[in-house]
């Protein structure tokens, strides 16, 4: 499902957002992001630039939704859900972002900084609304309000993962992830452990 795209979305408006998304893979395969133009876009999605503007704001707009909409593929492939209180699950965030992380590392140093404030936006946007609608099943956790808590441990995940890929001789996925789970720990309320 395409982010931002619920399934009661017109179906004409699913098809051209997954043109767009498609056309814009297609051409980060063949250059560098800051070479792509919008028209570009609408070239290989085979629509015109008007209807581009009808969707997205701009060519980093459509980039955050893919990029959004891929870690959404990964986290629903997994099987990932959170409900505010089980700790397997915000595990399973945390290796998901990880993973995520480490596979789009592959993609070279100078595409990877091009891409780099998109990919952060986009993920964070993510784990930051699945933790919020956990929280939020649950009531606020103590005094801290849900939206508060929801923002810091996905900017917690996604930084701490971030470094781990930049790591020389970074430990194991499995190992890291136990080390971030440990760092969370004091944000995730007490009775939720």
């Amino acid at each position: 499902m395409l982010q931002g795209a619920p399934k009661d979305v017109d179906p004409r408006i699913r098809r051209t957002r997954h043109l767009l998304h498609h056309a814009l893979d297609k051409l980060l395969k063949e250059k560098d992001f800051d070479k792509i133009s919008v028209q570009d876009i609408a070239d290989e999605a085979t629509l015109n630039r008007v209807t581009f503007y009808d969707h997205y704001p701009d060519k980093f707009a459509l980039l955050q939704c893919v990029v959004g909409s891929r870690f959404e593929e990964l986290l629903s492939a997994r099987g990932v859900s959170f409900d505010g209180t089980c700790t397997s699950a915000l595990r399973a965030i945390v290796a998901a972002v990880c993973d995520y992380l480490a596979e789009t590392a592959k993609l070279g140093c100078e595409r990877l900084l091009q891409l780099a404030p998109h990919l952060e936006s986009a993920v964070i946007s993510v784990v930051r609304k699945l933790l919020l609608d956990g929280f939020r099943r649950h009531g606020s956790p103590g005094a801290v309000p849900p939206e508060l808590l929801a923002t810091a441990m996905s900017w917690s995940i996604y930084g701490a993962a971030q470094e781990w890929v930049r790591m020389p001789n970074r430990p194991s996925s499995d190992e890291i992830v136990t080390i971030i789970m440990s760092l969370l720990s004091p944000q995730f309320p007490p009775q939720r452990r």
